[in-house]
């Protein structure tokens, strides 16, 4: 497995490997990994074939962290990720510093302004901006011809293949199942961050989505207002103080708008606070 830290380096690789004809697919993550990230790094295989090139971006990227947030406290075991990239089969990792990235002074970025408008992008103003930034910057640097995201951070994907389409760039996206504990909490690094407490409450989001997804196959005739589920479902928040709901969409899965009535295919999006730590999760109806 190789290792790179250098940008110009991964690019002349990377277009090496095109040039061989050798698929390419992209797992782009800020490390910490988990069995979540396991599965993309899989999916990414499968994508590129027994001999493609897959290649996992490692880095925790500055740009798409607010003022005050955990940017400095984010979770980082970088010889764990090396061994689990290496285990995976893995054939080029990417750890970068930020010096290399966003070498000094820096200007440019890449904003999409559409479905970056409304849920996270009201709660973390610049978040998205960073994402697709980055983003562009890797698909610039690594040439795949796939990359695989995963459906946990739903709206990020959206986003991702809307600038993919908008700039014209020739990549496949891939979604990979958000994957979950046991007792359904989504697999998030930000679980590190939580007390016991809060972790045994923290169920509660995936409860709200197992419970809107009843309601709707006990009666799949009747019509369901948004408010009218979305009232049912947060009664579950009763039994758990220590969560605290940032927002609940029920949400048109292309346009990310707001959905007055329930069908079939609606997305439902979840952002909460347990203590410090913010929890996203999402489910289709």
């Amino acid at each position: 497995m190789k290792r790179f830290q250098s940008p110009g380096s991964l690019q002349s690789w990377c277009l090496q490997k095109r040039l061989e004809n050798n698929p390419i697919a992209l797992v782009p993550t800020m490390g910490f990994l988990h069995a979540g990230h396991v599965s993309l790094i899989r999916k990414a295989r499968k994508a590129a074939g027994p001999t493609g090139i897959v290649i996992v971006t490692l880095y925790v990227n500055p740009t798409q962290f607010g003022q005050g947030e955990d940017f400095d406290a984010y979770p980082r075991d970088l010889k764990r990720d090396l061994a689990i990239c290496r285990s995976e089969g893995v054939n080029a990792v990417f750890t970068p510093s930020h010096g290399s990235m966003y070498a000094s002074p820096y200007s440019t970025y890449v904003n999409e302004t559409l479905l970056s408008r409304q849920w996270e992008g009201i709660q973390r103003p610049s978040h998205f901006r960073g994402v697709t930034t980055i983003v562009s910057k890797l698909f610039l640097l690594t040439q795949p011809h796939v990359a695989v995201f995963g459906e946990k951070d739903f709206q990020q994907a959206m986003i991702i293949r809307q600038m993919t389409r908008d700039l014209h760039f020739p990549i496949r996206i891939l979604l990979g199942p958000t994957l979950r504990e046991k007792d359904g909490l989504a697999m998030s690094s930000r679980n590190a961050y939580l007390t016991e407490n809060q972790r045994g409450q923290a169920t509660v989001l995936y409860q709200m989505i197992q419970l809107a997804r009843k309601e709707l196959r006990f009666d799949p005739h009747r019509k369901w207002t948004s408010s009218r589920l979305g009232s049912v479902t947060q009664k579950l928040l009763q039994a758990t103080p220590l969560i605290r709901l940032d927002y609940m969409a029920f949400v048109d899965p292309h346009t990310l708008q707001q959905a007055k009535t329930i069908r079939k295919g609606i997305r439902m999006l979840l952002a909460a606070y347990a203590g410090k730590t913010r929890l996203i999760d999402n489910g289709s109806l």
